[in-house]
């Protein structure tokens, strides 16, 4: 199960400098194309050998210099509809103001954690607050205690309207989710079994639909922070992008969270029978513009389908199930140096300042994703591009299609 932590609190508390030090960066997801600069504000935070996704509301207010209470209801709302836990900002300085009670209020009123977050300005070290962040991990491992389910969980992510529900409906049989051409319709993140056609799985959604006095709201705030709970409940994520529209900036950002998050993936190309004039080299061609977008992370199965039209639905359920085996292999130690010693044999580390690295073993670490340690006399001189060499070793030995691979370098 997902952990997310969402920050709420009214304008200049200073939720985003509390983000920022919460995840260690100052912009989580950074791409200068127009109509993404609101989806930056998520990030990844670690703390007691706990991983928790962060979402600072704050960054999603669209006018900052003429705030309305509206504005930050509803984001104190989307948090509660979809954290798991809520960090309420308030300021030392300022007291309890209006806004303060009227999103204290709404909180009181939810059955989500909330813990109240003092901001001393004069204390520039927020993020050595151990209790609070104890406390919120603490809330996680109790939470994923009852939860350890072995069945796998499919999400369905992607821009508003680019055929999440028709899939859903494709797959169950029935029209549960309502689609229409307004872009964002759909809500909640919803559970659902699946056991036909030889699959059995859960499937991760956001099914339902909004009040129509919502629908004009930030179509892309509500699009992402529901993409982000999808993913943070999955083990592999099928990304549907509109053929007829190509990878849109908001596709990359949903991409790299899935990578991220280290979730298996599997592409759909929807819509693929509106597609004109397609010619042999068409799909070819297609692709390889895809993963010129996803890069470096390219090992990944990608499906041209037609939900409307029923083509290729269970190809994607099938390529889904392979990803989730690969994402879950456990090789063991021997085989691993069985393999891989040689490769690095034959292609070792650059030298750095007269030194050589010398690797002497590498193991898969027990995690819930694929990860391996190198072990060697001098990890700091290994670079990426060494990095990239070993985990495109593995792939080529073993099969890791549609899953990120993480390789850490240990000293022996």
């Amino acid at each position: 199960m997902g952990n997310l932590v969402a920050i709420v609190g009214r304008p200049n508390v200073g939720k985003s400098t509390f983000f920022n030090r919460l995840t260690g960066q100052k912009k989580a997801i950074v791409h200068e194309s127009s109509g993404v600069t609101r989806d930056r504000h998520y990030g990844k935070s670690f703390w007691n050998g706990i991983d928790f996704s962060v979402v600072d509301t704050g960054g999603y207010i669209n006018n900052s210099e003429d705030i309305f209470e509206k504005e930050i209801k509803k984001q104190v709302v989307l948090a509660i509809e979809e954290a798991d836990i809520i960090l309420f900002l308030v300021d030392v300085f300022s007291g309890v103001t209006i806004s303060d009670e009227e999103v204290a209020n709404i909180l009181r009123k939810s059955k989500k954690k909330v813990f109240l977050v003092v901001n001393k300005t004069d204390n520039n070290k927020l993020l050595m607050d151990a209790d609070l962040l104890d406390e919120v991990v603490d809330s996680f491992i109790k939470e994923n205690e009852e939860e350890e389910i072995d069945i796998p969980k499919f999400a369905i992510v992607g821009r508003p309207n680019v055929g999440k529900s028709s899939l859903i409906n494709a797959l169950i049989g029935e029209e549960r989710n309502i689609v229409t051409k307004i872009s964002g319709t759909t809500r909640d993140t919803i559970n659902t079994p699946y056991n036909k056609f030889g699959h059995n799985f859960i499937l991760v959604d956001t099914a339902g639909v909004r009040k129509k006095n919502k629908v004009n709201e930030d179509v892309e705030f509500y699009s992402v922070i529901r993409s982000i709970r999808a993913i943070e409940s999955s083990d592999v994520c099928l990304l549907m992008i509109d053929a007829t529209h190509g990878v849109e900036s908001q596709d990359v950002n949903i991409f790299e969270i899935i990578r991220k998050n280290h979730k298996g993936v599997v592409v759909i190309i929807n819509k693929w029978d509106l597609v004109e004039e397609k010619e042999t080299n068409t799909a070819k061609n297609y692709q390889e513009e895809i993963l010129k977008k996803f890069a470096p992370f390219v090992d990944i199965p990608i499906i041209f389908a037609s939900v409307k039209n029923k083509q290729r639905v269970l190809k994607s359920l099938d390529e889904a199930i392979g990803v989730y085996k690969n994402r879950k292999q456990k090789i063991s130690t021997s085989k691993l140096n069985e393999v891989m010693l040689p490769l690095i044999d034959a292609v070792k580390p650059p030298s750095l300042k007269g030194k050589f690295v010398k690797i002497k073993y590498v193991t898969q670490l027990p995690t819930h994703a694929p990860n391996f340690a190198f072990f060697c006399n001098l990890p700091q001189y290994i670079k990426e591009s060494y990095k990239r060499y070993l985990e495109n070793s593995l792939r080529k030995k073993f099969n890791f299609t549609g899953v990120p691979i993480n390789i850490f370098m240990r000293k022996k």
